[in-house]
């Protein structure tokens, strides 16, 4: 049941199935007129949930397997499903950032939620199980299951506890997000029937789907199919659209879940399964990706540059900068992947406390409309000092944590083409532009509406929720190693897959079923096998074993072994 999982425990399923425990508790157990009883739960589950993940980066081997904290159970065998588990690098850090701005955007909820507060936090803890499987899941049916789970309490956050224009922004989230789900669920099918083509093996597992070259034009229509499910999800240009409104409607702890978590299944699914499992589409889609980002990021920023609400401007900065994102996952080099995959973190940081940020102010405003601060740096002093160092944060000052990822970004992309570098360069300059301007007219000149003069400075609670995201910024900026280093095993594994070497002929391999099935104990064939170096050994530690095969169902043709 547990592969290379130090703990001998499944603590990865506690991780993730924790806050649906609390919410079923706090559904059947509670009154809902126990309001404070309500509040108190859900923010002691969202600090619990934090703390049981932490043993994950303690105990995570920064340079032994790939995949680790495995759990695996037969859930549907016949048609090849299991209950399989386990994270890398990647998902370490996607996991404590989500677990970490779970508990922030249950906290920021305090004073702003007054009516169905029972209802409210269900579906915001159940939302965090559904964000969690996404990171862990290593088997396609699984991770569909939780990605579909996500739709449904993100749809009731922005569309009950939202904005004028709720039930707008909450349907436009979940069409668009639905589509996009569809077309990904045909992709995985398609890879599912080209798999057992190949091999006589039904499985979802995403390590036995690896191990099958596909070919070229497979490839180009999956390619296709999930780079509309994922880009919808990120939100690329031309994708964006349900963003600004999902944002801008979605109450502060959706705004900063949407931001910080959501956003990055997007990016997510690119680096764990577009790239690894389609490595010949992937590089022939490299340009027309990397146009799109540059056109995300400069869009993003310049329509960003307009924008009268300082929530709206907000959502689209998330457009700009999920674009460079974008820009160096499919630089498909070790720089551009770790400078991406960190970006994601920086964004969900930064992004999430300009939110937060945005929702304190509300909260005793009541408007969000840029013009009517002004000069308020003389009333709320420590809320200036931190509002000024995440937005300097999100603009990639050096020292702080969006320098990092920008720079390693545009070393990753420029070594496959200076012109993309260059037209990304632009986005960091208009991002500047947009987060200086947005705090100059907020903090700076003449307190002249009296509304601002009674404005409360941050509260203990408040403080709790932007200070652990600060010390973040700064901590990364200054000392990233410990990120980066988690990121190299699966980055390098990535970056194997991608070897023009290793996208060896699928159509030989499809159309030849007496090709022998592959042991269990191997991760990747030796035709897959990069020939630099020294030679594989029969089990790389890189990949979780793939354990038996699944039986086809009855009847089904199974190709004859080659002995």
């Amino acid at each position: 049941m547990f592969e290379n999982n130090p703990f001998n425990f499944p603590i990865l399923s506690l991780v993730v199935f924790f806050p649906a425990l609390a919410a079923l508790c706090i559904l059947f157990f509670v009154k809902k007129t126990e309001t404070m009883r309500i509040k108190w739960l859900a923010n002691a589950a969202g600090l619990i949930g934090f703390l049981i993940s932490l043993p994950l980066w303690i105990g995570f081997d920064a340079g032994g397997p790939q995949f680790q904290f495995g759990e695996r159970l037969a859930w549907i065998p016949s048609i090849g499903v299991e209950y399989n588990i386990a994270i890398d690098g990647i998902s370490l850090l996607l996991i404590l950032m989500t677990t970490l701005l779970g508990f922030i955007a249950i906290l920021s909820s305090w004073r702003a939620i007054t009516e169905r507060v029972k209802q409210y936090y269900v579906f915001l803890l159940l939302l965090q199980t559904g964000m969690l499987g996404v990171f862990v899941a290593l088997d396609f049916f699984l991770f569909y299951v939780f990605w579909e789970v996500m739709l449904v309490p993100m749809y009731f956050l922005i569309g009950v506890w939202g904005g004028p224009r709720k039930l707008y922004a909450a349907i436009k989230f979940f069409l668009y997000t639905l589509v996009g789900s569809v077309l990904m669920l045909l992709g995985i099918l398609a890879l599912y029937f080209a798999h057992f083509g190949a091999t006589g093996e039904y499985t979802f597992n995403l390590i036995r789907l690896m191990e099958t070259s596909y070919g070229s034009g497979l490839q180009f229509w999956v390619f296709l199919a999930f780079f509309i499910g994922f880009a919808i999800k990120v939100p690329m240009f031309p994708f964006h659209t349900w963003l600004p409104d999902a944002h801008v409607e979605a109450p502060t702890a959706g705004s900063v879940i949407l931001a910080g978590v959501l956003l990055k299944m997007g990016t997510y699914g690119f680096v764990r399964f577009s790239i690894p499992l389609l490595p010949e589409a992937s590089r022939e889609a490299v340009w027309w990706v990397a146009t799109l980002a540059i056109i995300g990021i400069i869009y993003g920023a310049l329509v960003a540059l307009v924008q009268k609400d300082w929530k709206s401007l907000v959502a689209y900065s998330s457009v700009s900068h999920l674009g460079f994102v974008m820009l160096g996952i499919f630089a498909l080099n070790n720089l551009g992947l770790e400078g991406g995959i960190l970006q994601m973190i920086n964004h969900g940081l930064s992004t999430g406390g300009l939110f937060l940020l945005v929702g304190i102010m509300y909260e005793q405003r009541h408007t969000r409309m840029i013009g009517d601060y002004g000069g308020i740096a003389k009333v709320v002093p420590k809320y200036a000092a931190l509002f000024l160092i995440i937005a300097l944060a999100s603009m990639g000052l050096p020292m702080l944590n969006g320098f990092i990822g920008e720079f390693l970004i545009l070393q990753g992309i420029f070594q496959v083409d200076w012109v993309y570098a260059a037209f990304a360069v632009s986005g960091i300059v208009l991002g500047a532009a947009y987060l200086l301007w947005l705090y100059q007219r907020l903090m700076f000149g003449k307190l002249d509406k009296e509304e601002n003069r009674g404005l409360a400075d941050l509260t203990s609670r408040e403080n709790a929720t932007l200070v652990p995201i600060v010390v973040l910024c700064i901590f990364i900026g200054v000392y990233p190693k410990p990120f980066l280093d988690r990121l190299e095993v699966p980055v390098q594994a990535i970056v194997e897959r991608l070897a023009p070497e290793s996208g060896a002929t699928a159509e030989a391999e499809l159309l030849s079923p007496a090709e022998p099935t592959i042991p269990a104990g191997l991760t990747m064939p030796a035709r897959l096998a990069i020939p630099a170096g020294p030679a594989p050994s029969p089990e790389p530690e890189g990949m979780l074993p793939a354990g038996p095969a699944s039986p086809a169902p009855p009847g089904a043709p199974v190709p004859a072994a080659n002995d």
